[in-house]
């Protein structure tokens, strides 16, 4: 009996050079504008119009995810991968109401870091950022929060299918599970980060101090994020990862092997030029039908005479 050969990776969204570069672009201002805290000169004057930024970044965010997702469609969208995108985000909006807002269970993004891994970058990309706001419409979860975690859950899915490509078996599984931990805690951090000035008091020690360095700043918000974030709802995201790839990934990575194979979304598509058409067929020329020659005649003549007869 043959095996069946599933293809380990299959570009479903394929980046061209301009996408990536403005995926590129669009990544380094989002990151800036997570970090904003961390940017902010130490002068109580320019501080005093910092409340400002964030809303200016929650108008701006979903303008840049809208020129990415526009970039990386410019070669214009398979049916075929516009259907398992709308497929596989509406599969995480539905999983995420049954466990956020319980310890930092969340079930939405071990699917989106396995999609990743199987269709690629921009797939990933696409599906992280569409995942999250589908899940926010299902969840009344709409606000100010929401294109941040849309722009940090597309790195997510993103980061799935940069991961290294010859890893299989039980160590892609495993690098896999370990990039599920890791991506949770760095969620984690960035979503703490842009609104962390305004999630505590003035003047306590987790704090933002306008008058302080960055470095003085972000060490105070290391211990921010590690007392309130990382040792609860960070560490609950990242064991849910964790275990769902174990548990699920080998399944779950077949069926979305054998999808692809199905897709054959990295099948060559070649264009043949019509051949020529023939000229009009001759006309028919009936054959020529041999007719027996008929026997002759019996003769009533004499022997004698049909022997003269020449």
């Amino acid at each position: 009996m043959s095996r069946l050969e599933l293809p380990g990776h299959a570009t479903a969204l394929r980046v061209g050079p301009r996408a990536a570069l403005v995926l590129a672009l669009a990544s380094l201002i989002g990151l800036a504008m997570f970090c904003w805290p961390l940017l902010v000169p130490p002068d109580p004057q320019p501080v005093a119009h910092a409340d400002q930024a964030p809303l200016l970044f929650v108008l701006l965010l979903p303008v840049i995810l809208a020129v990415v997702l526009a970039e990386i469609s410019e070669g214009g969208i398979d049916p075929k991968t516009l259907a398992l995108l709308g497929v596989l985000a509406a599969v995480n909006a539905a999983l995420r109401p049954l466990g956020a807002g319980t310890a930092g269970i969340e079930t939405v993004f071990f699917l989106l870091v396995l999609a990743g891994r199987v269709f690629g970058p921009g797939f990933g990309f696409a599906l992280g950022t569409v995942s999250l706001f589908a899940s926010a419409l299902l969840t009344a979860g709409i606000g100010p929060w929401l294109p941040f975690q849309m722009m940090a859950a597309g790195w997510v899915g993103l980061g799935a299918g940069l991961l290294p490509r010859r890893v299989t078996g039980r160590a892609e599984i495993a690098l896999l599970a370990g990039y599920g931990v890791v991506s949770a805690y760095a969620f984690g951090f960035f979503m703490n980060l842009w609104f962390w000035p305004f999630a505590v008091d003035d003047g306590t020690q987790l704090s933002m101090d306008p008058e302080a360095g960055p470095l003085t700043n972000l060490r105070t918000f290391a211990l921010y994020t590690l007392a309130t974030s990382s040792l609860g709802w960070d560490t609950g995201r990242a064991l849910t990862n964790a275990a769902a790839i174990a548990v699920l990934g080998p399944a779950v990575l077949v069926t979305l092997r054998r999808a692809a194979r199905r897709a054959a979304f990295d099948a060559p598509v070649s264009f043949v030029p019509p051949k020529p058409a023939r000229g009009p067929a001759p006309a028919h020329t009936p054959k020529t039908v041999a007719r027996p020659v008929p026997d002759r005649a019996p003769s009533t003549a004499s022997p004698q005479k049909e022997r003269e007869r020449p």
